[in-house]
């Protein structure tokens, strides 16, 4: 009966790919820039079988489109240049406008990659140089899921203009401004990054069975072999049944109404949100309690559209405004953000209610009050609905992850699509988010940076990392920092072929985890990308510690990227910074100085010294070493001490799981 019913599926299915047009992910739109000087991939979709062609500058390809009915082809490699138009011709024909070929450069990471210019505040007084039609900007539509997604969910080439760039991120536009100005060739920036998020979200599976602390929430993920658009339609189909025999079953908020903001709620009690409900007087309750909480319209708000961000609960919520149904959702580690027409608000009182769901363990609306907003968090009144025996609940399998700590979700949704789009190499500004897991970083880059290269089939395209920015307020004495191990952590990418580091030690801001000298940084990141992507004879980078050698009180530190030689910014030659143990592996502050080539490092306080560390904290401070060309010696430690991170790997039970 089964195998007869899902028939007509399946024949609608056929009947739909059998007549498809062609089609282009959505990285080939107008405006695109292509890689110059290599065989570009082009792919796309259309019916089984079906003849498909591309033509642009004069060359035409062919290929047809097999039974799942993708094709891809490449492009003879064509040097700097355009505007072309390319035609992809199969049943029908779609012309792409104003192509350009140069060099693309992905940007991916946390927030400070993320961090717009408008978040900057940047005003653009040179609108001659702003309005750059060689520069050439496409932001990516995050997007999450269980297997690697076929397209990403949305985005568009622009050119780079005062009214554009401002919501384009910022190191990317510097980075690819100076780029553009320093070779003459067109720039294509493909922006991938999402704020707060941990570097396994970007990371494949394949990458992450590598490690073993990644092995429990793999084996759930892929358990299923279904997709997020998968899962989500085997709920409905479940839902069917469930939601009147166990979801919905026995619960007097159902039966009573009490999302109408007429309900009496004189008997409700009162909850400290965000919390989870056994700290808060529910202690042992599974089954549904219901939340309400008034809140009132900003006095200058007049958008079409309003957001209630709940964030995460535990385990299933539904939420109604004014009695109206402006959200749904199940998994305890989705993020809640509910967009609904602002014509169901009022200026005053309106009414939230959030019936929330849980099916073991705790429940509640749980989120750190970090990601928290004027709605969510404070007082709630709550009641509960109907208590259930969770051991015997059945619970369908749904999509369940957080975008900013779940292991291998974004890669899937947001770099997987891009795939094999040909690209000149990639910038990479994250780690904030690893801190407290800095060892484990310094596999972790590496093995995500190799995969990539795998995946993208270009072999070892080069891969600028940049360096963590001092940051939180200067130590009264030397002592471990979680962001000093996360930066020699990042140095191991160094070992990878085609990587470079772009430091950031001397630009960050104590109070501010999002300094505002991005520019610095993407002309670091240009520095580094003329050096290892282009070849050029420059000086790319800060002194880079080498060596060391004990004389008698004293420490003498080699470096090597000396450029035009060490210098100190300071007037008098001090060197701010260094710390010096000896046996016990107490650090005292250190005395330093400039001797020819070399660094010369002591204390009074340590008489045989052992070991040095410059920079060794969250922030140093003001540091004066650096090479004739401007640029910031890197933090190191010449030690091989255990540190305040070392053993510390990915926790599920840390994570929400």
């Amino acid at each position: 009966m089964k195998r007869i019913l899902l028939l007509p599926f399946f024949f609608i299915a056929f009947v739909k790919m059998a007549n498809a047009d062609v089609a282009l992910p959505k990285l080939f739109t107008d405006h695109v820039v292509l890689q110059r000087d290599v065989a570009v991939p082009v792919w796309g979709w259309a019916s089984p079988g079906e003849t498909v062609s591309v033509g642009i500058t004069g060359q035409s390809h062919k290929t047809k489109a097999g039974k799942d009915g993708k094709w891809q082809l490449r492009l003879q490699p064509h040097a700097a240049g355009g505007p072309f138009e390319m035609t992809v011709q199969g049943k029908n024909s779609i012309v792409l406008k104003d192509v350009l070929f140069g060099d693309v450069w992905l940007c991916g990471g946390q927030s400070n990659m993320q961090w717009t210019l408008d978040m900057m505040h940047h005003k653009e007084l040179d609108t001659a140089r702003t309005n750059n039609p060689n520069i050439r900007m496409f932001t990516v539509a995050i997007d999450l899921d269980y297997l690697p997604k076929k397209d990403v969910k949305g985005g568009h080439w622009e050119l780079a203009t005062v009214g554009s760039i401002g919501h384009f991120s910022a190191v990317s536009y510097f980075f690819g401004r100076y780029l553009q100005e320093s070779l003459g060739v067109p720039i294509g920036l493909i922006s991938s990054n999402l704020g707060a998020t941990s570097i396994e979200t970007w990371m494949s599976a394949g990458a992450l069975k590598q490690f073993p602390q990644f092995k429990e929430v793999l084996d759930v993920d892929l358990a299923s072999g279904k997709n997020f658009e998968q899962l989500n339609a085997d709920l409905t189909a479940y839902r069917k049944k469930w939601d009147g025999d166990f979801y919905f079953k026995n619960d007097p908020g159902i039966a009573q109404n009490w999302q109408d903001p007429a309900t009496d709620i004189s008997d409700w009690k009162t909850m400290e949100i965000p919390n989870l409900w056994e700290d808060a007087g529910l202690p042992d309750y599974d089954g549904s309690v219901w939340f309400r909480k008034e809140f009132d319209l900003p006095e200058d708000f007049k958008n079409d559209t309003f957001n209630i961000a709940l964030n995460q609960l535990d385990d299933y919520d539904i939420a109604w405004v004014n009695g109206v149904k402006i959200g749904e959702s199940f998994g305890s580690r989705n993020w809640r953000n509910y967009f609904f027409p602002a014509s169901i608000l009022k200026p005053k009182g309106n009414v939230l209610v959030v019936r929330i769901f849980d099916i073991g363990g705790k429940g509640g609306m749980y989120s750190n009050a970090f990601w928290g907003n004027a709605i969510l968090n404070g007082t709630w009144r709550y009641k509960p609905g109907v208590k259930i025996d969770a051991k015997h609940f059945p619970r369908p399998t749904v999509p369940n992850g957080s975008f900013f700590t779940h292991p291998g979700l974004l890669y899937n949704g947001s770099i997987a699509p891009l795939q094999p789009f040909a690209m000149k190499g990639a910038i990479w500004y994250q780690g904030e988010s690893n801190v407290e897991r800095a060892e484990e970083y310094s596999k972790l880059l590496p093995g995500m940076i190799s995969d990539w290269r795998q995946h993208w089939g270009q072999g070892d395209f080069p891969f600028l990392v940049v360096q963590l920015a001092n940051h939180h307020p200067e130590p009264g004495q030397p002592g471990e920092s979680n962001w000093a191990a996360l930066r020699e952590s990042q140095m191991a990418a160094l070992h990878l072929p085609n990587t470079a580091i772009a430091a950031a030690i001397d630009i960050g801001e104590a109070d501010d985890i999002h300094p505002k000298n991005k520019l610095d940084v993407g002309i670091r990141l240009g520095l580094a990308a003329r050096k290892v992507a282009y070849g050029e004879n420059i000086v790319h980078s800060g002194p880079v510690f080498q060596s060391m050698e004990k004389a008698g009180d004293r420490i003498r530190l080699r470096f090597r990227e000396l450029g035009g030689g060490l210098v100190s910014k300071d007037k008098y030659g001090f060197l701010r910074g260094f710390a010096i143990a000896g046996a016990d592996q107490k650090f005292h502050w250190a005395l330093a100085y400039i001797e020819g080539e070399s660094v010369v490092v002591f204390s009074p306080e340590v008489m045989q010294p052992m070991a040095v560390r410059y920079a060794w904290a969250d922030n140093p401070g003001q540091l004066d070493l650096y090479n004739a060309e401007g640029l910031p010696a890197l933090p190191f430690r010449t030690d091989d001490w255990r540190i305040s991170t070392a053993g510390k790997v990915f926790l599920l039970e840390e994570h929400g799981f």
